[in-house]
């Protein structure tokens, strides 16, 4: 038996068993010993129903009687009377049925989770129940919890796990031996067995802290191969001039930000080198990040190069095309928009004069990176919210020039310093942290769904003073397994009722891209008062005259998100206002308080980060691969202790052929995280 044995080698695991492991992406002996517990449940203090207290409690108890009913769309509620020799009482699940066929049958239990005061009665909520009988001996009753992938029973892991015990002692080490000895770790076969078979709660911190580490130092090695190969590219040498940069800045019709200076003086320092710019550019809603980018296209143009600003929709790239052709073509440089919308004779002469050089700056959507697009000399590269592309795009955009070209990602969605290291640890960053003069903070406030005829009139008298108004709603359409609001039916109600005697448009991601941009034209020149909109104008959305952001049913939005469509109001030297409203008049979300106290994106981006943790901000289709099964990216502490070991190792690295199993996972990580 070895790591690369398939699992039905293992005894126990028959044919049916076997589906169940592959259901849930198990396959071999490895993939299960490398399945870490989610949890583990201390059932080591079990306390009888009469001496029960409030907080967290364990007790062993049978269930008398247990119902399910439907409390409200999308909620059920299951209710249960669990009774012991000492005692009764009630514990409750929220949208778990299946307690009832698992509980009914009279046999002991043990059920543990927090006793509290919950509707109207102290009771148990959401316990976790495991049957006496099946409770293994060898866990001193601590017992590891596993995800449950496609209905896998953490019962049926620890099963197989306990006929893998004995090859779990022999597992080789995976890390360098200095590297274990200088940060003293736990060894790789004790810190597996220590997760699934854990002693003590001091056995599964240091089990954690081992495999937490390793993860970061995985991770961390990859970037710095990745930014030693880097260093071995040849890029094109961009020459700064200083008058050509002075002339633009002078031409712009406000001042720039000491940051924006900041960011524009490293990106230019980069072009002069030899090897390619590698940087991030991150700033928080309403920053000014493309400026920066159209100060660096106007330089590179000046030196004979061409720019290509990828952005992830129509909308975005054309107002990013309209905005560099405001800063760019009163200095000659010409500015085409490659989208999905350009075609037929347009799009063969944008074609002919991106391939002759008659375009500088090329602005568009994913329609860059098609084959039939030529460029003459592609020295620039911008690719904006980068973290909606997959590597492969990226890649494709970077292979349209004959030379690697400086590569500039932009990204609204602030990044903690820690994910920053971690994830970008190749990258050069660059941060802008402070807003364009005369803007005001946005007013945000937490609003009660009891209260909006105040909300309406508030919303109306700034319609009257001639600003304008986003209603966001979640949904396209109504669905009767949601409870939250659509836009079509908030449109067709608020175009009836509240808001009939003002102009309301329509927008959501059904509609077809010339609809969208037809909504997006007539809002931006002021024709509509309000838009009710799903989240398509999250991002990149600019109307300096709209002034007021409801969200509706603000609890059901991440927090970066909630950040990001506050940030489409506030742009201009008006007071802005942000109403978050909530979808019942229950207590605000941490989360919601949180974005009503701060403005400040990148403090709400490392709360997010806690919250939530690595993978909105790392962008879905790369997180889902990081793969992350212990560590966490707000851990600094053991950020900074991986990287310091990372760094030293990474000068050697020919020493990865010694670690099978660490090269292969640093050399994934690697094609993951490069942005070339």
């Amino acid at each position: 038996m070895n790591l690369l044995s398939p699992l039905e080698k293992v005894k126990g695991v028959g044919p049916k068993t076997a589906e169940q492991f592959k259901a849930a992406g198990l396959f071999t002996v490895g993939d299960l010993i490398t399945f870490l517990p989610r949890t583990h449940e201390d059932f080591s203090e079990v306390v009888p129903i009469l001496d029960i207290h409030p907080g967290k409690a364990t007790i062993r108890a049978r269930c008398e009687k247990i119902s399910t009913r439907p409390v409200r769309r999308g909620l059920r509620l299951t209710t249960a009377v669990l009774a012991d020799n000492t005692g009764k009482l009630q514990a409750i699940w929220f949208n778990q049925p299946y307690r009832e066929t698992q509980l009914k049958g009279g046999e002991e239990f043990y059920f543990s989770g927090e006793f509290e005061f919950n509707y109207n009665r102290y009771q148990l909520t959401n316990p976790s129940a495991e049957k006496v009988s099946d409770m293994p001996v060898q866990t001193d009753r601590l017992l590891p919890v596993y995800r449950a992938i496609k209905g896998l029973k953490s019962q049926l892991v620890r099963k197989i796990l306990a006929e893998l015990r004995p090859l779990m002692t022999m597992l080789p080490e995976t890390l360098p031996a200095e590297t274990v000895r200088a940060e003293k770790l736990m060894p790789y076969a004790d810190a597996i067995l220590g997760m699934h078979f854990p002693k003590t709660t001091d056995d599964i911190k240091k089990a954690r802290e081992r495999l937490a580490f390793e993860e970061l130092f995985q991770l961390l090695v990859a970037s710095q191969l990745n930014r030693l190969a880097n260093a071995k590219l040849t890029g094109w040498h961009i020459p700064f001039d200083q008058p050509v940069v002075a002339a633009f800045v002078r031409k712009l019709p406000f001042e720039l930000t000491r940051a924006q200076r900041q960011a524009a003086w490293e990106i230019i320092q980069d072009f002069e080198k030899k090897t390619p710019m590698n940087r991030l550019l991150q700033g928080d809603v309403g920053s000014g990040k493309t400026v920066v980018a159209g100060l660096a296209a106007r330089q590179a143009a000046h030196g004979g190069f061409q720019t290509a600003l990828m952005a992830p929709t129509e909308i975005l790239a054309s107002q990013h095309a309209e905005t560099l052709r405001q800063l760019l073509e009163p200095f000659g440089v010409s500015v085409g928009l490659l989208t999905g919308g350009v075609k037929g004779t347009a799009r063969k002469v944008l074609y002919e004069q991106i391939q002759n050089g008659g375009v500088n700056v090329v602005v568009g959507t994913h329609a860059l990176i098609q084959q039939g697009v030529v460029f003459h000399k592609l020295g620039f590269v911008v690719i904006d919210e980068q973290h909606r592309f997959g590597v492969q795009q990226r890649q494709e955009l970077l292979k349209k020039s004959k030379h690697m070209p400086h590569l500039l990602a932009m990204t609204a969605t602030p990044i903690p310093r820690s994910l920053a290291l971690t994830v970008y640890g190749e990258l050069d960053v660059s941060i802008l942290n402070e807003l364009p003069k005369n803007r005001k903070p946005i007013a945000t406030r937490i609003w009660s769904p009891n209260s909006r005829p105040q909300l309406y009139q508030a919303i109306d008298e700034e319609i009257a003073k001639g600003r304008q108004a986003y209603v966001i709603c979640s949904l396209i359409d109504d669905n009767p397994d949601n409870e939250a609001k659509s836009v079509q039916a908030e449109y067709k109600r608020l175009k009836n009722s509240v808001f009939k005697h003002r102009k309301i448009g329509l927008l959501h991601g059904r509609l077809k891209s010339d609809e969208k941009d037809e909504v997006m034209t007539r809002f931006s020149e002021g024709s509509l008062d309000i838009l009710v909109s799903t989240t398509v104008v999250e991002v990149g959305v600019d109307v300096p005259n709209a002034t007021v952001m409801m969200i509706e049913d603000a609890d059901r939005f991440g927090l970066s998100q909630l950040h990001q469509l506050r940030g489409r109001v506030g742009r201009s030297s008006h007071q802005s206002h942000c109403y978050l409203v909530m979808s019942d008049s229950s207590k605000p979300s941490e989360r919601l308080k949180y974005i009503e106290r701060s403005n400040d994106g990148f403090y709400l981006a490392e709360v997010d980060l806690r919250l939530r943790g690595p993978g909105e901000i790392y962008g879905r289709s790369q997180h889902g691969a990081l793969n992350l099964q212990i560590a966490t990216l707000s851990d600094t502490k053991l950020i900074a202790r991986a990287q310091k070991q990372a760094k030293s190792f990474a000068r050697h690295p020919e020493n990865l052929l010694q670690y099978k199993q660490l090269a292969a996972q640093v050399e994934k990580y690697q094609r993951l995280t490069t942005l070339n």
